[in-house]
């Protein structure tokens, strides 16, 4: 399900922007209206989907347009022309009382810097949002609350903004657009402004959160690392279009030009390639309710030595080997539970590479890639994880 929908979008900035529109859709560069007319491109021509539940990353250098593509989604800044469409609904030229209902209940922001209330405590700043929408006191603490225990501030409600450090005032900035339920976060460079460790707990947390909330979120960034690590997709922008749009793996292993591949050239693949890229499928599985001559078949035919247990809904059991198959044969027994391994090692499918380098190290056995519903999804077998890491440890020598 679509949730936004951008189309044909552009911002011109000067005093006669739609005058100027013409030569931009007619291909002049940025620098040559800004020469010839004394305009600037904000946004040239940009269109772009965000399906409900994805974290949607718009990525670029300073002045390549991101922000102001951000503030064009709640029309904080008012596009020259094209539409942003929520919802199935178009907001470029409504009217300002629907505007409002939008920006009230189904589109939330955090910004860069907190912009919380230094005369209020930490709840009623988040409750900031729910009161502009007229909800009662009690409901508006009560929602208050739940939020901040979403981020992790339980307890400090009844703070003010001064008592806490940078990273928990940019939670509270969280909380606050949580509160209000809004289906849609816009996150305009969210953690720039912390230290390099509190950026990374609140990429984490928001990972997290997430995972928990399924929120459709458009995060706006100029550091390629956080893009790649929380983005399901990117979108790279210059000189006010985007140049690619893909997955990290997608946008890695096929840069559009050579602008995408300047941006990727100091990235360490591992911390990006993930588990799905590398696992396969079993060579052969057997069901829980098989018996030891089934088991020891379906080894010999596929020449391997172990083999993954799954009940008829595919959920993963565990392993057996063929030593102790053959020995349960001799010993005259036919039910494998007796001696099905437990002692297996499961990630799932989005595990980067460099995070599986412990386990492959040190287990014996494949790891088991497994859905959400510990589903049995694929294999990834030691070697696959030890050269994918040498590779890109050679490829930069």
């Amino acid at each position: 399900m679509v949730k936004v929908e951008v189309k044909n979008l552009y911002k011109i900035y000067g005093s006669h922007p739609k005058k100027n529109l013409s030569h931009v859709k007619n291909g002049m560069s940025k620098e040559e209206l800004l020469k010839k007319t004394g305009h600037g491109i904000g946004i040239n021509n940009s269109s772009f989907i965000v399906e409900q539940g994805e974290t949607f990353v718009v990525m670029g250098l300073s002045g390549s347009g991101k922000s102001t593509l951000i503030r064009c989604l709640n029309r904080l800044i008012e596009p020259t022309d094209g539409e942003v469409i929520i919802d199935g609904q178009n907001i470029v030229g409504c009217s300002k009382e629907t505007l409002l209902e939008i920006r009230r209940k189904k589109v939330a922001m955090v910004f860069q810097h907190f912009a919380l209330f230094p005369h209020r405590t930490v709840w009623d700043n988040v409750a900031y949002g729910l009161e502009v929408q007229d909800v009662g006191l009690e409901e508006r603490k009560k929602k208050s609350y739940n939020a901040l225990e979403a981020v992790g501030l339980k307890g400090y409600e009844e703070s003010m903004p001064s008592e806490l450090s940078g990273g928990m005032q940019q939670r509270v900035g969280l909380a606050r657009a949580l509160a209000t339920e809004a289906d849609i976060l816009l996150m305009d460079e969210a953690f720039s402004a912390l230290d390099p460790l509190i950026r990374k707990e609140m990429q984490d947390e928001l990972l997290d959160l997430q995972a928990r909330m399924k929120k459709t979120i458009v995060f706006i960034t100029h550091d390629l690392d956080e893009a790649l690590k929380i983005g399901d997709r990117i979108a790279i922008m210059k000189d006010g279009v985007i140049v690619q749009i893909g997955t990290p793996e997608e946008i890695l292993n096929n840069p559009a030009d050579d602008y995408v591949r300047e941006f990727l050239q100091d990235v360490n693949r591992v911390k990006v390639v993930t588990a799905a890229a590398i696992m396969k499928k079993p060579d052969a599985i057997v069901s829980s309710k098989d018996g030891v001559r089934v088991a020891v078949r379906k080894m010999k035919e596929s020449a391997i030595s172990s083999i993954f247990v799954v009940n008829k809904e595919r959920h993963i059991q565990g392993i057996i080997t063929i030593d102790d198959a053959l020995n349960l044969l001799k010993e005259g027994g036919n039910s494998i539970d007796s001696i099905i391994n437990k002692d297996i090692h499961k990630t799932s499918p989005d595990t980067p590479i460099i995070d599986l380098l412990p386990i492959a190290v040190n287990t014996k056995y494949p790891i088991v890639v497994t859905d959400e519903e510990n589903k049995m999804v694929g294999i990834i077998v030691r070697v696959s994880v030890l050269t994918g890491i040498m590779g890109e440890e050679n490829s930069d020598v």
